[in-house]
Order: C-alpha cells, then structure tokens, then sequence
C-alpha cells in the first residue's frame, strides 16, 4: 500500500469480504443496500432525535405504502413478530405489558397450522404466548403426507384463551389465508400474517392488508432491500399502538409529563406507563428508520420490475458461460410468481468427475470467495440467487464458476 493510501474498513479489520450468491441470508450481511439509502442513514447518524416522532412519521410512511392504518419499524422480521404478538396478548393494557412474558391467569393461545411451524416460530413463544397447532403433522393419504389443514379446524380450536392466530404465508400454503381471516373476524380474534420474505413482487406490500390482515410483518432487508436489522410491522392502529408500547425507551418519562405523538400512541386510553416491554432489547436504531423510509419511497412497482429484469440478464450470462460445459445444465427459474429469478445449476458428477459439493468448495477458497446457496448440493444441485450482484461480480462468478467446472 502506497503512503498516504486509504486503508478500507475490511482491510483495517482483516475481514476478507465475499460474494454472496445466497441472497438474503443474514450469516452472509443479506442484500446490499442502495446509495441513497446509505447517504440518508449516514445523514441521521450525526444528529440526535425522538425515536418516537421518528416512529410516528414511518408510520405514516408504512401506512401509505401497505395500505393499513399504522405502522413500525422493527429491528427486523423477528421481531415484528414479537411485538405483533405481544401486542394481540395486552392490547392496552399496561398492567399486562408490564408482566410479560409471564402469562398466568390471561388469554395466552396463539393458533397456528401444524405445517407452518418452525425455528421462528420460537420468537411467538418467546412473549409468553402458547401455540396450538391445528390440524395434523401429517397424513396418511397420500403417505406420510402434509396433512391439508381446513379453515374450520382453525374455528374448532378457538376458545376462551385464544388472543391471535398465527399464518406464515407461502405460496401453496393451506387453507388460504383468506378463508382463516374470515374465521379471525368471525370471532375477533386477530390473524398476524408472517410475509417476511414476501418481497418481491412489490404488490404484496398491500396484499395481506387488502384481504383483511389485522397485522403483517416484513423483512426491511430481505427484498425491500432496506437496512438488515430492519423490519416493518402494519395493521390495525390500536395493536401498533401497543406494540410501539412494549419496544419504546420511556423509563425517565413520568405519566403526567410524557408526551407522545397522539398518531402513534394514544395517551387517553392508557392508566400509565410501561416499564421496559418484552420488545425492549430489541430497540430500533434512528439510522435504521430513516434507512427503511427512504427505502420504502424508492420501491415502487416500475422500479423494481427494472431491477428484477436486470438480475435476470445477469444470471443468463452467468448460465450462458457454463452451459457449454459437458455435465452441465444451468437453468432460470423463480423463487415464487414475481418473486426474484434464481439460477439452479445442476452437475452430473460421472461427466464432470467431480461433485457439487467440490465445486462449492472450490469457489469459496477462491479470491474472493464465493458462496452459494448450498441446500440441494446432495442433488448435485448449485442455486445461485442475483440479489447482490452487480456487473463486474457476474464477470468474477461467470470466469471462476466456469474455472472451477473444468478444472
């Protein structure tokens, strides 16, 4: 390095940067960000401001963009389920704010389709709340099948103790979320729709609101492509409300003299404060708001249907330069109907003399290294997602990919 050259972040760090071919994976920093989203979080980084004026100008944002009445910028998809559940177990009730995660003695049941339980759905239990699966693990016809959940198993689980019912939305996924809403409003009992990843296309900002959604929680840096540790929960006003209530810093605040923005939270209806809610550790940085917002008002429709394109013209180059190679078959798809395009490259082991999981290998020793998604490796089976890729990338994946199959 020549004296007086600037040394990078990553090179002060010794942290080796890669190229991520996985997409939105938090393990690898998920999707990049675009510059004017990095100059606005940078600008916000130099002065101070309430976090709650700051919150009830996003909600204003959200709504016009989800179509729902309020909104809030979670520290991710995650938490937007924490805080959606918590709000459905309290509703305003502060006394009830104040004991979680301890839910003795209140209505504590979340619904939720067997087939549609996994690791995240831990964060739902995590305020207290117990979930009851509905329907069956699986079926025996066909064999050892999903079982297909009905709405009316859904209404057949609603009791006294249900605050919520619980859908993570997935193209295919039984009954339609439709028909649960239906039984949500049957009985009041709000339906949280998990659409984490649910960006692209840009139309399902305002689906699940439209179909009658009583809350909805995003991924701000999944699709949208706004700060990581970001996310957005929309819905009903009363429930952000009480939402913003249990992830807000208000603990040198005295009742008589607090006072909020009445479009956020709504003073007049509560008999105190909250001290320290079940959301509190996950608090929301100002650069993080700032950076979803003006994200959110760069997404529109065109936009991102350009950007998709381009992505697309990126993985046929990539496909074009290995699918000349003898065992080799590279071939576009979608993750989901208007959802990113993906590139899956299949490998025939007996014709290339070597497996997928050697190629992999190979790309991430590379410089820089490479990774791909790796799930379906055992199938011979590499999936290259184009989120973070960008002219010069593809050229260093195109002539290392193609490397590492003929070597």
């Amino acid at each position: 390095m020549r004296k007086g050259e600037r040394v990078g972040v990553f090179e002060h760090l010794d942290v080796k940067p890669i190229i991520n071919l996985v997409g939105t994976a938090t393990r690898y920093g998920g999707g990049l960000m675009e510059q004017k989203v990095i100059d606005a979080m940078s600008e916000v980084a130099l002065e101070s401001v309430r976090i709650d004026e700051l919150q009830a100008v996003a909600s204003k944002i959200i709504a016009k963009v989800t179509g729902a009445e309020a909104g809030y910028v979670t520290c991710g998809a995650s938490a937007a389920l924490v805080l959606g559940t918590a709000a459905c177990l309290t509703g305003l009730n502060v006394a009830r704010m104040n004991r979680l995660p301890n839910t003795t003695g209140i209505p504590n049941e979340v619904l939720m389709a067997h087939h549609q339980m996994s690791g995240y759905s831990r964060v739902i239990e995590s305020t207290g709340a117990k979930i009851v699966g509905v329907g069956i693990p699986n079926d025996t016809n066909p064999p050892m099948e999903v079982h297909i959940t009905k709405a009316w198993e859904f209404e057949s689980n609603i009791t006294e103790h249900t605050v919520a019912i619980c859908y993570a939305y997935l193209t295919g996924n039984h009954p339609p979320l439709e028909e649960v809403i239906t039984v949500g409003k049957k009985y009041r009992i709000p339906v949280l729709v998990d659409a984490a990843g649910q960006v692209p296309p840009v139309a399902n900002l305002r689906k699940f609101i439209s179909m009658g959604a009583d809350l909805v929680a995003f991924s701000g840096g999944k699709g949208i492509q706004g700060p990581q540790d970001s996310g957005i929960l929309c819905g009903r006003r009363d429930l952000i409300a009480a939402a913003a209530l249990q992830n807000l810093d208000m603990a040198e605040a005295s009742f008589e003299s607090w006072d909020p923005p009445r479009s956020l939270i709504p003073k007049e209806k509560l008999c105190g404060l909250p001290l320290h809610g079940i959301g509190r550790g996950m608090k929301v940085s100002k650069e993080a708001i700032v950076g979803l917002v003006t994200r959110l008002e760069l997404l529109t429709v065109e936009n991102s249907l350009r950007v998709l394109e381009q992505r697309r013209q990126w993985l046929k180059h990539i496909a074009a330069g290995v699918n000349g190679v003898a065992g080799v078959e590279a071939q576009i798809t979608e993750t989901s109907p208007g959802g990113h395009p993906i590139l899956k490259v299949r490998l025939d082991k007996s014709k290339l003399g070597r497996s997928a999981f050697d190629v992999a290998q190979q790309l991430k020793n590379g410089n820089p290294p490479i990774y791909v998604i790796e799930l379906f490796l055992h199938e011979g089976l590499l999936i290259i997602h184009p989120i973070n890729l960008n002219e010069e990338r593809t050229r260093i994946v195109v002539e290392r990919l193609y490397a590492a199959l003929t070597n």
